[in-house]
């Protein structure tokens, strides 16, 4: 794994992991998690052994709660436009990168966090998470890209709602307005039986305690200790959620990685350029895109296995 101070590189294979590693600022996008994203994203594109991308925060709680705001909150005109440009740029950097990119959503992914999931092809949301982009309700507006990309994946009516209101949504609601691909849930057994396994633990370990003195003090020690109890199961249900996305994560990159890489990188291409085209322009680019796969090595093997396997 190739560590910086606030960017995790873990390399799994074919596949890439990228953390925003910040937990105490809920994973905040600073001046420096900017330049070494930016710097991790060099790396990606370059190692020709990586096909696919998954990028998420660190901890259960937040993949990206967006720009810091300690920061900005004494910044002068000039200092913000080159905050938004050095954002604006590595999010460029990041939608063009030839690879497939998932964005595995573990929590918050509000402002420039929710831009940056806006950047990635596939977006995968845990149960948990809440997506929106609140800068209205401290002074500005969407500054990374909210406003363009928003309004082209959820339409014009929908990205003014939330731009204007600044509310954040849920994960379902996301899904629902295609904001997000996939919601992943704790299933009610997953859950009941982690339920059972907190509950045996939390009455083993209070058999084994001395008798309290009186009966005020007792009830005050179960509320505690029920307290602390249900903490813990929430932040244990939170693990096991958050490993249920980043598995579901990785399972969708290995559908992808089995597939042509030339052929993903050529229609991520083709789907990107096409946005901002015109109908007969994306579908020539389409077609040039096409016949130049036909150039490539691996279309006439993989053409060739597929005849052979029919033959079988």
């Amino acid at each position: 794994m190739s560590t910086m101070k606030y960017i995790q590189l873990e390399p799994r294979e074919e596949i890439a992991i990228i953390r925003i590693n910040r937990p105490e600022a809920l994973n905040a996008m600073n001046v420096d998690v900017i330049a070494e994203l930016s710097k991790t994203i060099d790396i990606v594109g370059v190692d020709d052994g990586i096909k696919a991308l998954i990028i998420t925060g660190a901890g259960e709680r937040s993949f990206c709660a967006g720009a810091d705001i300690g920061y900005m909150v004494s910044i002068d005109p000039i200092q913000a436009e080159k905050y938004a440009s050095s954002a604006q740029a590595v999010l460029n950097k990041i939608e063009n990168l030839q690879k497939p990119i998932i964005a595995a959503v573990n929590g918050f992914a509000l402002g420039g966090g929710c831009e940056l999931t806006m950047v990635c092809d596939i977006r995968i949301a845990s149960s948990n998470a809440k997506l929106g982009q609140p800068e209205v309700t401290i002074g500005i507006p969407p500054g990374w890209g909210g406003t363009q990309r928003l309004l082209r994946i959820v339409g014009p009516a929908k990205a003014k709602e939330l731009v204007f209101t600044g509310k954040m949504i849920t994960a379902e609601e996301a899904e629902r307005i295609g904001l997000v691909n996939k919601v992943v849930s704790l299933t009610s057994e997953e859950e009941s039986r982690f339920a059972t396994s907190s509950i045996a633990q939390t009455t083993t370990k209070t058999s084994t305690m001395g008798k309290p003195s009186n009966n005020s003090s007792k009830e005050q020690q179960s509320d505690e200790e029920l307290q602390k109890q249900e903490k813990i199961r929430a932040n244990e249900l939170a693990k096991i959620l958050n490993k249920k996305l980043m598995d579901e994560c990785l399972s969708f990159a290995k559908e992808i990685t089995k597939n042509s890489f030339n052929a993903v990188k050529t229609s991520k291409m083709l789907i990107n350029k096409g946005m901002d085209a015109d109908i007969n322009t994306g579908l020539r680019l389409e077609i040039y895109g096409w016949a130049l796969c036909f150039a490539h090595e691996d279309r006439q093997k993989m053409m060739s296995s597929f005849l052979n396997k029919g033959k079988k």
